[in-house]
């Protein structure tokens, strides 16, 4: 039940089939469907999810607007550390945009797990540096990129987006409006039809 996650897990430190097992005992699964909610604003977020398949939307709301923050696809972490780490209340949504199976630990397993196997810390601290990276780079390129950069890097590392993303999320993703994404993607297709 829990391969994806066993072998992600084995990919970034070596363990026995003993220590993998101890997946079994610590995560849970979770099914959601598209739209359906695995973390709201206002409580407080006691868990780091594994997305196995489909994608989960972060977003905000700000004077009653949305605000993506970042879509997460399949072989990625989401939480919410801020609440996480400090037992706060969060003000992050995360949202799935198509049917999606997530695995999940809870904060109190996270360090029951950690005390069963100490490699498990190693694990936690790659898998959070990898969360922070991404941060980093969505920062960064916010900064620096232009939309047409943004939506050109997007669209390489998920050439599927289109079929599976809602075009209203990634405009609002890219901080452009759903019109000028239009924009830019047929400027980017006739682009690479010429």
């Amino acid at each position: 039940m829990y391969e994806s996650l066993k072998n992600y897990c084995k990919s970034f430190i070596p363990l026995t089939s003993g220590e993998v097992d101890l997946i079994d005992d610590f995560f849970e699964i979770k099914e959601l469907k598209k739209k359906e909610f695995l973390l709201q604003e206002g409580k407080i977020c006691n868990f780091i999810a594994f997305i196995a398949e489909g994608s989960i939307r972060h977003f905000h709301i700000k004077n009653g607007v949305e605000k993506t923050c970042d879509i997460s696809f399949t072989d990625s972490w989401v939480t919410d550390f801020q609440s996480f780490t400090h037992n706060t209340v969060c003000i992050m949504n995360l949202q799935a945009m198509e049917p999606a199976t997530v695995f999940f630990i809870r904060k109190e397993n996270l360090l029951n797990l950690y005390k069963a196997c100490n490699k498990f810390e190693t694990f936690g601290r790659l898998m959070a540096e990898q969360v922070a990276v991404r941060a980093t780079e969505i920062a960064m390129s916010l900064s620096s990129d232009k939309p047409e950069e943004r939506f050109v890097n997007l669209l390489k590392k998920h050439p599927d987006l289109f079929q599976r993303i809602p075009q209203k999320y990634i405009a609002n993703f890219l901080g452009v409006s759903p019109e000028s994404l239009s924009r830019i993607r047929n400027r980017i297709f006739t682009k690479l039809k010429s």
